[in-house]
């Protein structure tokens, strides 16, 4: 017969190994939910909070969720997960599949503009982004090339190699791809609300989620952030030239 002692020993023996298991999964979603609301909360303060809307205290919070995004995931890499930083360069093809799917994008948000663009309130969208300081084209194009460049770049590193990494811990990866893109939609919800009106939300939300799952399919084909930031690149051009028309074409 065992002894009371031995039988607590077993029994510990037997449930530590799903408990060791699950402790990726808590560190996954402790690293989602430190991150995810942070973009939001950066352009709620900065461009619909009335209080601080357009203000240094607005636009202050707003830099701080930027670089809490941008510095929590390398932070993660370096003191949690205890892994090294590398370039990850793409292979197989990848940068010239993020061309194509790049291209095709942008060609289908102007087609977008042309098809659905009695949805937009122009009135409304010049008044949002005049609030916002964009009062002449050379403000736009000192504001979107950075964001094209830059902004692209952040934007994969954090929602691809990180956002969907995370969500490939905590589920499979099929549907990663699917919730990282929704995650991806949802970040965006509070910026497109605060320069144009509804339908025009909820219709550029359902192309940044198309856009952001294919994304995240780019990054789990190449386990790199390269073919996504270039097809992001080149997809925010045709996003550009559609605001560059609705803000200062006739």
């Amino acid at each position: 017969m065992l002894q009371p002692a031995s039988f607590i020993a077993m029994h510990a023996h037997d449930v530590a190994p799903p408990v060791r298991a699950s402790r990726p999964k808590l560190l996954a979603l402790a690293a989602l939910l430190l991150l995810l609301p942070m973009p939001s909360l950066g352009d709620w303060f900065a461009m619909i909070f009335e209080p601080t809307r357009g203000t240094p205290v607005g636009w202050a919070i707003y830099c701080f969720s930027k670089a809490w995004v941008i510095a929590l995931p390398l932070v993660w890499l370096l003191f949690v997960e205890r892994g090294r930083v590398s370039l990850s360069p793409a292979r197989r093809g990848g940068l010239a599949m993020g061309v194509i799917i790049g291209i095709v994008m942008a060609i289908a948000i102007i087609a977008a503009y042309f098809l659905a663009g009695t949805l937009i309130d122009f009135d409304a969208m010049r008044h949002a982004n005049t609030a916002n300081g964009l009062t002449s084209p050379l403000r736009y194009v000192l504001l979107v090339v950075p964001l094209a460049l830059v902004n692209s770049l952040m934007e994969e590193y954090v929602w691809r190699w990180f956002v969907f990494r995370k969500c490939e811990v905590l589920m499979r990866s099929a549907p990663a791809v699917i919730v990282s893109g929704l995650l991806f939609a949802g970040h965006h919800v509070v910026a497109l609300a605060a320069q144009t009106n509804w339908n025009v939300v909820l219709l550029a939300t359902l192309g940044v989620f198309l856009a952001g799952t294919i994304w995240s399919w780019c990054y789990l084909r190449y386990r790199s952030i390269w073919p996504g930031y270039v097809s992001h690149i080149i997809a925010d051009v045709g996003v550009y030239i559609v605001g560059w028309m609705v803000l200062f074409g006739t």
